[in-house]
């Protein structure tokens, strides 16, 4: 049994459910799970109709015109999208009545696009002579908290599973499961969504839960690669990857799996493999515990930008251990994430996504230390073997310096896979390219 999980956009219309559909049928005699996530942009639909709604306005038309534009294409009745379609017309009423959104009944709204994705795809593959059938999520056993937008899976899920699906792996039941991914329901049997990554949670929960051979997530290149293919041509695909670079690639960049994603795989030590649906024949990237091989000194190269760097002076109202104390307390009051940071005992270098609010945070620092904030920065980490960080950073800095380039900050992880350096955002391709044809000759 492999288990293989499709995005949004590997189903935005017909064209693509066709393809997909292809896919699964070269794969079927591995029995396959299929995860699939709303088609195309029907979740922003969704969130449209809902603010018309809040405003009194009941309109779904653009997702009704999407799924029956759809299902006319691929020739296909399904009476089951169109019951759904008057749910959310119902719900949508609702809302219009009260004008107001809860987080509640925004995840119910939310899961009208994973329902009638997978409702789209059994239909279309039963119509070409494959057995499929559509599940949603808690028809397997998919029970969360109630952290609505963001939700949990809980413990259960791990028994829920094979028991629901288990005369599909045994071989009694035929039918191809097209699953529900993103969305649960808790204890009380109201829907909720697994917030970012969702999708990807679904699919390695169901197959490291069913001990499938290999959870696949479907993009459309060949695997991870070694750098983004639009900013360097030459970036390759990368063959292996452990779940603890993966993270620290999701966590710098690099759409791969998000990092809550890898925690059952990881558990149970289920590989994950990234495959392109325009070259099925190609083996992709996979993603498991341990190197089979020799480590490779560089794995790959990611940036983030829209980054902002914060420098953190202590003006000795507090010891050295209070100011450092009184710091990390103010990002915790204020909910602001730290990406990359750099520290001695009386000043701190940090960096926050670009977005953040800092006006409260700047001001309760500011009670204990000198605080300066630069914009338009940029993250540039290599994904490396940091046991060999001395010749690494010799190559890039090299490279670098001849190009003239200032590194402003660095910082090698804790989980000894990443070195990550500041650049200013306007150099942030170079720089990849730079180091790309430094590590990687």
């Amino acid at each position: 049994m492999i288990v293989m999980k499709f995005g949004g956009s590997s189903v935005a219309n017909a064209e693509r459910i066709k393809h997909v559909a292809s896919v699964i049928q070269a794969y079927a005699e591995k029995r396959p799970v299929v995860v699939l996530s709303a088609m195309g942009d029907t979740t922003d639909h969704l969130l449209e109709a809902a603010d018309l709604a809040v405003k009194g306005t009941v309109d779904i038309a653009k997702v009704e015109k999407l799924h029956f534009d759809t299902a006319k294409e691929l020739e296909v009745d399904i009476p089951a999208v169109k019951e759904l379609l008057g749910e959310l017309k119902t719900l949508l009423t609702g809302i219009s009545m009260l004008h107001e959104l809860t987080k509640r009944t925004r995840d119910y709204l939310v899961s009208f696009g994973e329902r009638l994705s997978v409702r789209m795809m059994a239909a279309y593959l039963s119509k070409q002579g494959t057995q499929a059938k559509f599940y949603d999520a808690w028809d397997i056993g998919m029970v969360s908290d109630s952290n609505y937008m963001n939700a949990e899976l809980l413990d259960e899920v791990w028994d829920n599973i094979p028991k629901a699906l288990g005369a599909y792996k045994n071989g009694t039941q035929k039918e191809i499961p097209i699953v529900t991914g993103f969305i649960a329901k808790d204890k009380n049997g109201i829907i909720t969504t697994l917030g970012r990554g969702g999708s990807d949670l679904s699919a390695t929960m169901i197959g490291s839960a069913m001990g499938a051979e290999e959870i696949q997530t479907w993009k459309d290149v060949d695997g991870i690669l070694t750098t983004d293919p639009r900013i360097v041509k030459e970036a390759r695909p990368v063959h292996e990857v452990t779940y603890e670079e993966a993270q620290e690639l999701a966590m710098f960049g690099s759409q791969v799996l998000h990092p809550r994603s890898m925690i059952p795989c990881r558990k149970t030590g289920t590989p994950v493999r990234v495959k392109n649906s325009y070259n099925i024949s190609s083996e992709g990237s996979v993603i498991v515990e341990k190197h089979s091989g020799p480590t490779p000194r560089v794995t790959a190269i990611t940036s983030v930008k829209n980054v902002k760097l914060i420098d953190i002076q202590s003006n000795n109202m507090f010891g050295a251990c209070g100011f450092l104390a009184h710091v990390f307390n103010q990002f915790l009051k204020w909910n602001v994430s730290v990406d990359v940071i750099a520290t001695s005992e009386v000043s701190i270098s940090l960096t926050v996504n670009g977005k953040a609010d800092l006006t409260g945070l700047i001001e309760d620092l500011q009670k204990g230390a000198d605080v300066t904030v630069r914009s338009d920065k940029a993250i540039v980490t290599l994904i490396c073997d940091a046991a060999h960080s001395s010749s690494i950073l010799a190559d890039a800095f090299s490279a670098l310096r001849n190009e003239s380039i200032n590194v402003q900050m660095i910082s090698q992880g804790a989980s000894k896979v990443n070195i990550s350096m500041l650049v200013d955002s306007d150099e942030t391709n170079k720089v990849v390219q730079i180091l790309h044809t430094a590590l990687f000759k």
